[in-house]
Order: C-alpha cells, then structure tokens, then sequence
C-alpha cells in the first residue's frame, strides 16, 4: 500500500471507492457510509449530528438495496462492499410541509419484478411506491396512499403468493399482523394482536441501559418476517432504541399470522464493545444464500436518535433456533464472496487504552477519548484546519493490518442529507516515531467517509500511526475512535479462572458474572445460552472483571463461558458452566 496510496484512490468496507490493486476482503461495523444529518431541529438541540437507523436491506436483481430512516434516498451494491447513494425523496408537497419524516422505518419488499416501498405513518395519505428499476430511480404509484397506515411496517409476501402486513412501535399495544389484497392493497382481514413483550419473563426485554429502569415500560417495534424450512420467524425490537442493549428478538410460528413462540434470548444483541446495541432491523441472504441481519447502532448522546447501522452474520441451526452472531462483531470479518464470509478475521485491536499525543484539544474531549473503545465518547481536536494531528502509540512493534477510523459530528453545521462533502487525511507509520512513512493517503478523496474502514493490501510492521487532518467536511477534526487492527507479537492471555455466575432465586432474569482478572488480558467475551452446544450471544467487556447482566429467561437453565483478549489473541476458553 506504501506505493499504492500515492494514487489517492481510497477504499472501505461498505464504503465507496476501490483501490487501484486490491478488492477489500473484509468489513468494520459500522458500517461507512454516507450518513445524512438529522433533519429535525428539536432534535439538535444539543448538537448537530448525524443520524440515521432501522435499516433493511433486500436483494432485487442480483443487487442489494438499503433502506434507512430519514435519508432523502437509498443505496444499492452489487456486492455489499461498495454501496451507492441515490437521490429520492418518497413524500409530495403537501407532506414535505407536514413532516420531517421522509421515510422514516420504511418498509421494502419485493413482488415478482417489482420492489415496493412504504414508509411509517399514521395518516391516510402515504402512497405505496413501485419500481422496475430501482437502480435508475424510476418510481411511480402502486396505490396513492395505503389508508389503514401503520409505523415501523413490514411486508411479507409468501411463497404461496399471500401478502402480509406487520407493524407496531409502543411500549402498550403489540405488533400486529394482517394480510393484504396483493394488488388492491386493501386489507383482506381484520388486525390481529400478536406479540406483546413479557418483560416480567424475559430479562433482555426490560426497559433501560442495564434493563433494570422501571421508569417506563419497554417498547416492542421493528416488526420483520422470514421463513425458513416452513417456520416464521417474526424479529421485533426491544426494549429501547436509547440502550446498549438494544436488540432483536425473535418468535416462532406455524403460519404466517401466528400463534408465536418467544425464543428465549435475542437473535441479534451487543450490549458491550465500541459499537453498543443491535436492534430494530432486518434479515436477508447473500448471493450464496448466506444468511446476514441489519440492524441499529446507538450513540444516543446529542440526541437519543443519533444511530448508526451494522451488519452481522445470521443464521438457522438444525433445530430451527434463529441466531445472530455478534462477537468481535465490531471488529474487522470478511465480506460475502469467499468461504470464510461472515467469520471474523483474527486481527485484534492493538491500540485499545493505549498512549496518545494530540496536536490541540477543544474542552473536555480528551485525547483518549479516541482510544477508549466507547463509540459516544471522542477527542477533539481545536479546529478543523488541515494539519491536525494524532498520534497513537501500539506499545510495541506489531503487525498491522488495518485501519478504522471513526468521526465524530463536533460543532457541525449540517442538518438533513448532504452531497458532495468529503474528508481528506494521511495516516503515516513509523518503529521509533521519529522515522514516518506514509501508509495511507486519501488526500484527493472525493467521498463522505464517516466510518472509514482501510484494509491494507499487505500488512506494516510498526508501532506508532499517526493521523493528520487535510479536510473536513463540517466542524472540528474529532474522532470518537481511531482503531488500529492487527496483531502483536506477544502471548495470547492466559485463560480466564473463578468464573462465576451468580443467580438468585430473588429473579432469575438477573446475575451477577465475575473473574479472576488475567493480568495480560484488556477485555473479555462472555458466551451464555439456554442449552451448552448453542451459546450465541455474546458480552464484550473491556478493562473490568465483572458484569451485572439482567437477560436471562426466568424459567431456563443458562450456560455460560468466558475467554480473554489482548493485542496477541484470544485464549482458550472457560469450561461450561451450568447455572440453574
């Protein structure tokens, strides 16, 4: 990359561009695209910012198409790396001066060779829109306006071509379901209640950040429909778009309209890590017919709206259990087009807590603040000029593989959907920071790069990289993480001993986990599930050797194992403990 990056030609991951020489194999939650601003001024009030969530994405002719709250359009890709952005807004005149919501929870699905498109409402008045040729923005009515309505909608079509309609967003009424006339697109029965959260049953659908808050009920919403093997699986979202614990849940049924059973614990959940929660979201397949779930990031500072989008492997076991996967699942994992898709790669982040040297600070945004691993904390630079700079010191020598970094919307200026802003910055290399060599250059970079997510095309060994400011788009330099990936050279961590699960019969939705602290070690994974063989869910905690966890099913037996992570590796993990 040292020759290469002195093309300017820039890459990411879900991003925009390609390098000259070498197609990116793997991916950086979240995901880099070009985030619009939130367009509502009472939302903005303590900061401009960008925003954007519930996220879906449909394949439509060998592409994939993503949908996102409020962003005045969508994207497609051809190979969910290089995303395009089209302009389009879905409301008329008389909306425009009603609303902010452009499309807010959108609903998309597709018929034969047409896909379809219905955004959130209350009103009798939102069309729903049709396309042959999505790619080419070319949309007209299906019908002028789909009078039942319904927020956070989701449409189904079977495969013994019946259409269904999903919705709901409260924390009093359920989501519910109904089918409809597919061509008239009138309502052929009467809404039937079907899911409404057990709160006082399931732990992980408590309200609040821990879901130990009582100040208000949780919120179901997000409704989403797959079948898989003759099931339906109806996702929903709970308990609050604010929470690291955000997530989606998942209930089984026989028929489209239900009955449906709970699964016990979510299907997509990140409650610890950089990028925190996982909810509110949908479930698609790649062209090779693996199974991927969209879902929402919080940040929640500026605004409890300030979001952003993240993608996780998904899939169904041979018991018909329906599974995310989000360990390391902000950490770099190799895209679709090979058979190691969706796995994460290895690199280990080598600068978490680590030195750093800045070249000025505004207020209280402290240097490290680009180090902490904490998505809505960041460092920020006195200005935006060009020649701002960081610097982030590994340790030690070691093997660099790529690079994030992640900006932070400081003193912005913008509000709504932006074109033509970009970024610039040179990110240099050096064993001794004293000698530097330019490791990459996106000094003509052209596009909106918000989560810029850099694989190097053949791994440095070096232990400082430093970061400089060439252009920024709005605001001050601010970065809410810098986040170098790789490998050190060092021992992995010694396992993890006294792993304890503490559940009392007081609630058994609730436990306290603790450790033994390993010396060599600066976080930890915490597996658990209701039976030893499926332990899907995962709790990343940093710098810390105990977590309260309030997830649990009461009326299940639980497992639960632990492994430690540093620069090196991962160790081997804990024996399965049983915890009734």
């Amino acid at each position: 990359m040292k020759k290469s990056v002195l093309l300017g030609i820039c890459v990411c991951a879900f991003g925009f561009n390609l390098w000259a020489q070498h197609r990116p194999q793997t991916y950086c939650n979240p995901i880099n695209i070009d985030y619009g601003y939130c367009p509502i001024p009472d939302f903005t009030q303590w900061g401009k910012h960008r925003t954007t969530a519930d996220p879906l994405i449909v394949r439509y002719q060998h592409d994939y198409y993503l949908f996102s709250t409020n962003q005045q359009g969508y994207w497609w890709s051809d190979d969910l790396n290089n995303w395009h952005f089209i302009v389009r807004s879905f409301l008329n005149e008389a909306q425009k001066k009603r609303t902010y919501d452009d499309l807010c929870a959108p609903a998309v699905w597709v018929m034969g060779d047409t896909m379809l498109v219905f955004g959130s409402t209350y009103t009798d008045d939102f069309p729903i829109w049709m396309s042959t040729d999505p790619r080419s923005n070319q949309w007209k009515h299906a019908v002028d306006s789909f009078r039942i309505g319904g927020w956070d909608p989701d449409f189904f079509l079977d495969d013994d071509g019946r259409l269904y309609m999903y919705n709901g967003s409260s924390n009093a009424y359920p989501i519910y379901g109904v089918e409809i006339d597919r061509h008239s697109f009138q309502p052929k029965t009467a809404r039937k209640e079907l899911l409404l959260l057990q709160p006082w049953r399931y732990g992980w659908q408590r309200f609040g950040e821990y879901n130990d808050n009582i100040f208000l009920d949780p919120f179901i919403e997000g409704a989403w429909m797959t079948k898989h093997n003759g099931k339906y699986y109806l996702q929903f979202a709970a308990p609050g778009t604010e929470f690291s614990g955000y997530a989606d849940g998942v209930a089984v049924g026989e028929s489209p309209l239900g009955p449906f059973q709970f699964q016990s614990d979510p299907l997509s959940y990140k409650p610890g890590g950089f990028a925190r929660g996982a909810g509110h979201g949908s479930t698609f397949q790649d062209d090779s017919g693996r199974w991927w779930h969209v879902s929402t990031i919080r940040i929640s500072v500026k605004n409890n709206f300030e979001r952003r989008i993240g993608i996780w492997p998904a899939g169904f076991d041979e018991d018909g259990v329906m599974y995310g996967n989000t360990a390391f699942g902000d950490y770099p994992h190799y895209l679709p087009g090979s058979a190691q898709a969706g796995q994460f790669t290895g690199w280990m982040l080598l600068n978490y807590a680590k030195p750093v040297q800045v070249s000025s600070t505004d207020g209280a945004h402290y240097a490290n603040f680009a180090v902490d691993e904490d998505i809505r904390t960041y460092w920020s630079a006195a200005t935006g000029n060009a020649g701002e700079w960081i610097v982030s010191d590994l340790g030690a020598v070691s093997t660099i593989r790529a690079v994030q970094i992640n900006y932070a919307d400081q003193d912005a200026a913008f509000m709504g959907k932006q074109q033509g802003i970009y970024h610039q910055y040179q990110i240099f290399d050096s064993k001794d920071g004293v000698h530097w060599h330019l490791l990459i250059d996106k000094s003509n970079n052209q596009t909106d790069v918000p989560h810029d997510y850099v694989e190097l095309d053949m791994p440095v060994e070096a232990r400082y990289v430093k970061m400089v400011n060439l252009h920024m788009p709005t605001g001050k330099f601010a970065l809410s993480g810098l986040r170098v990936f790789g490998n050190g050279h060092g021992i992995k961590p010694d396992s993890v001993q006294q792993f304890m699960v503490l559940r009392t019969e007081k609630d058994k939705r609730s436990a306290w986990i603790r450790w033994s602290p390993v010396n060599n070690a600066y976080a930890y994974q915490i597996y658990y599930g209701t039976d030893p063989h499926k332990l899907y869910n995962c709790i990343l905690v940093y710098a810390d050797n105990q977590y309260f966890f309030e997830g649990m099913d009461r009326e299940k037996t639980y497992y639960f194992t632990i492994e430690a992570l540093n620069e090196n590796g991962v160790s081997n993990r804990k024996s399965v403990l049983e915890v009734q």
